[in-house]
Parts: C-alpha cells; structure tokens; sequence
C-alpha cells in the first residue's frame, strides 16, 4: 500500500531533484490500510446500487412507454369503424418496437405534498417530515408512487417541505424520461412560489425555489395547479406514511418482530397495530385514547374531531369499529342519520322488528322503483325489510282498501299504542300535533318548543304564535319553576 501511494506521489510530482517518502504513521494507533479497504469496499457497493438502480429505472421506463404505447393502439382499435373492423380486424397488429419516446409525448400529472410534523419517540419530542409523490398518467392511473423522509426538518416550516416535494416530484418525472407534465399542489403559498407570483422571504426557500425553476426549464410543457385537499389524499398519505416510518422502531414480541410507536396523548409506547388512523389528516392515537375522546364527544351530542391540536377533521363513525363496541357504532349512526333528517321529513317502518328510519323522500324514491302510483296510494317498501306500509295509517299496507276503509274497519288503535295513550295520559305526556312527538315536561313554563319547531301549550296543545299563547291557560305553576331552580343549584 505504502509503494502504491508513493507511485501515486511520483506521477505527481515527477521531478528528480524532490524525493518523497510516504510514513504512515505506526505509533497512533490507526490502522489505514483497513480504512482504506472499507473506503474501497463502500464505493464498489455504492457503485452496484447505482448501476442496478438505472439498470431498474431503464426497465421501468420501457415498461411505462410500453403500456403508454398499448394504450395508445387500443383507443386506436376502438375508433376504427365497425365495418371496418369486420373486414379487416384480423390483420390489424402494430407490434411494440422498443421505441422510448413514447413517454415524451404523453402529458402526466404529478401529485406532491410536503409534511413537517412534531411527533414523540418515548420521551422525545422530535421534529419530522416526510414527502409523498404519485406520478399518474393523462387517464389518472397510477405510474408511480414514493415517500421519502425529509432531512434537517427541525428548522423547517410548512413551505419548505411543500417546495422539497416539488423537487422531489419532479425529479421522479425526469428520471422516468417524462417531458410534459403537469403539477398539483394542495398549499397556495407554494403554488405561489413555484408560479413566481410571490418570492420567498428567506434565502434558503429561495435557493429551493430557484432549484424548482431550473428543473421546469428540463420540461416541454410544464404546467402548476392548485388542487384541493380532497384531491390529494392519497399523497398526502404518503407524506404521513414517510413520518410515522421516522416514528416507530422494531421491538421483539412473542409474534415475532413488531413495531412500537408513541401514543401523542397518553405516551405509552404502543404497538403500531394498535394505533389509529384518522381518515383526512392521518394523525395517528391509540385505540384506548381514541375510544375514550369518541365515546365522551358522542354522549355529549358532538362531533368527533381529530385530537391534533387545531386539527379539525371529523373523525367518521364507520372507521371507529376497531374500538368501539358494534352496538354502539349502529347506535350512532343511526343518530347520526337521524339528526340528518329533518323532523317533518322523519319516516318509520311500520313493522315492530324493523322500525326502520327514513326520510320521506328516500322511501318514496325506493318505493317507485317496484310501484309506479306510489305517491297516489300511500304505499311505501321500506328500504331495509323491504316490506310494505302505509305512510299514512302507520301500519302494513292494506292492499285491497283505502286509508278510510281501514280506519272504518280498525277504529281502536294497536294494542302497543293504546299501551303508549295509556301510559302518556298517565304520565301527563302531551304529543306534538305537527310531528306526532311525544313530550314530557320535567320541569319550568308550560311554553312548550318542540324539535320541529312547532310551539304549543303543554297543558291543553294548543298553538302559540308569534311567541304568544292562543289559549288561555296559565304559562307557569311556580312549583314547577323552584323546583328547576332548585335543580339547577
């Protein structure tokens, strides 16, 4: 080694009259020959992983212009003429002949989102980022994906990241040979940017604008687009994917090799299968805390939002049966649904097992669907047992009667509701006569505003208007009003 440097040396300097002898020093301990064997052996593998990584590209790239080339042929085949086609469709054939510009004169669109998140590793606050990219063809199918972690985000905003991933985003169309492209951004200010309607404030945003300016100038066609959120949502999982990669670390369990990750609200360090995704945002909490934040918003008659603070992403129910117990989930849907339909609007299936809700137009529009005089007839197909009923008697549907005839027929109500008008003037309930609610009065004046709207008189129903009563019967008994009081203390 030491007579392989001392060539190098004398190649250098080939001058006679300056002799240079190479001493590595012996005494210190180091041992460069080895270094520089570990420096050779690193290089040799960097060098493979470059030449199979283009080696990888290159397939990749006739892949692509060999699909863009496929796809090309059979719109082609589809607009050649029927008869045409009887006649000569055999002798149609244009084989793919390996020609790589195929790619250059199709249009892509490229999708980009830039993250910076501050996420916890155990007792560790730490400052992450992540880019997600989709490079997708003229009929919006999928060419490629990637997500990367982004590097130095402890001093990095927003913007920063969002203009690293157009960066990122087109450098992955340069590599696949993609000359016309248009890109889509969901953050108006790095759209601004990247347009050159507004110059970045600091200098190292600057540098990576102007990096982005020189990058379009590779492209025949290059055009920005702002795009909304809704319309970035699979990149934008990307980005959030490449930081949760940054959050989580393998652990050894009695499965075999998991990953735990931290939980942002309880701390504990969890296992990554029993973390929760929220749909829109992608923050991510355990089971055992989202459990908790859904059931308290939901017994108070809330929204379920995202626990990210000033994150406001509703958290959906369907999404939430991982924790949530089934009943329940189907019991707040069915709120959900139900507060989703105006009073007026409300419709149940008359049959006791079923008691299906709908609105009175769903069911009408179902129900048209198998009876064409359903809207003349009263007949309705519930949407869930499919069975029919009056919409008007609340009963099954008498089909061979009128409404009238029926009630001719069936003076008494139902047993279950005579049970229910027993029950109701027991207790002094009193039903609203615009949509058949019944209320019960626990406490306070006798005003009563049901949740149609509809004001009566709880005492004899008879309507108010214009905030006044149209009876004559006392708006209050002070018991009534002390004992609210006295309650409410």
């Amino acid at each position: 080694m030491q007579e392989a440097f001392s060539a190098s040396l004398s190649v250098h300097h080939p001058s006679s009259s300056l002799d240079v002898t190479l001493s590595l020093p012996s005494d210190m301990g180091f041992d460069y020959v080895t270094l520089m064997l570990q420096d050779i052996e690193r290089f040799e593998m960097e060098r493979k992983d470059r030449e199979e990584s283009e080696e990888e590209m290159r397939r990749f790239r006739n892949d692509l212009n060999r699909s863009i080339y496929d796809q090309n042929f059979a719109r082609y085949i589809m607009n050649v003429p029927e008869q045409e086609w009887n006649n000569y469709g055999d002798n149609y054939e244009r084989p793919y002949d390996g020609n790589m510009v195929e790619s250059q004169n199709e249009g892509f669109r490229v999708y980009v989102k830039g993250l910076v998140s501050e996420e916890r590793i155990r007792e560790m606050k730490v400052t992450v980022g992540g880019v997600g990219v989709a490079i997708c063809d003229f009929w919006n199918n999928l060419v490629l994906e990637l997500r990367k972690k982004l590097d130095g985000t402890e001093f990095m905003t927003g913007e920063m990241a969002g203009v690293e991933a157009v960066i990122h985003g087109l450098n992955a169309a340069l590599s696949l040979d993609l000359k016309r492209v248009t890109l889509f951004v969901d953050d108006f200010l790095v759209y601004q940017f990247i347009t050159g309607r507004q110059q970045p404030g600091q200098s190292k945003l600057g540098t990576k604008v102007n990096e982005v300016s020189l990058l379009q100038k590779r492209f025949t066609y290059f055009q920005p687009s702002f795009a909304a959120r809704n319309d970035m949502s699979f990149v934008f999982k990307l980005a959030r994917d490449a930081i949760v990669s940054q959050i989580t670390w393998p652990v050894e369990t009695s499965n075999g090799k998991g990953l735990k990750e931290t939980c942002m609200i309880c701390f504990e360090d969890t296992d990554a299968t029993q973390m929760f995704t929220v749909d829109g945002c992608f923050h991510r909490y355990c089971f055992s805390c989202m459990k908790q934040h859904v059931e308290v918003k939901l017994l108070n008659a809330m929204v379920a939002s995202c626990p990210h603070e000033g994150c406001n992403t509703e958290v959906t129910i369907d999404s939430c049966g991982k924790f949530l117990d089934p009943k329940l989930v189907e019991i707040i849907s069915n709120r959900k649904k139900e507060a989703s339909i105006a009073v007026s609007e409300k419709v149940y299936c008359a049959f006791p097992r079923c008691s299906a809700l709908m609105s009175k137009s769903e069911v009408l529009q179902y129900t048209r669907t198998v009876m064409l005089v359903a809207e003349q007839s009263g007949a309705r197909k519930c949407v869930k047992c499919h069975r029919f009923f009056c919409i008007y008697c609340k009963v099954p549907w008498h089909f061979d009667m009128t409404c009238i005839d029926y009630k001719r027929l069936n003076p008494h109500p139902a047993r279950e509701d005579a049970m229910l008008n027993t029950l109701a003037t027991k207790k002094r309930w009193r039903e609203c006569i615009k949509c058949k609610h019944v209320i019960e009065l626990a406490g306070g004046c006798y005003h009563i505003t049901c949740r149609c709207g509809f004001e009566f008189c709880y005492t004899c129903g008879a309507e108010w208007r214009n905030k006044k009563p149209t009876c004559s019967c006392p708006i209050w008994d002070e018991p009534n009003i002390i004992h609210n009081r006295q309650r409410r203390q």
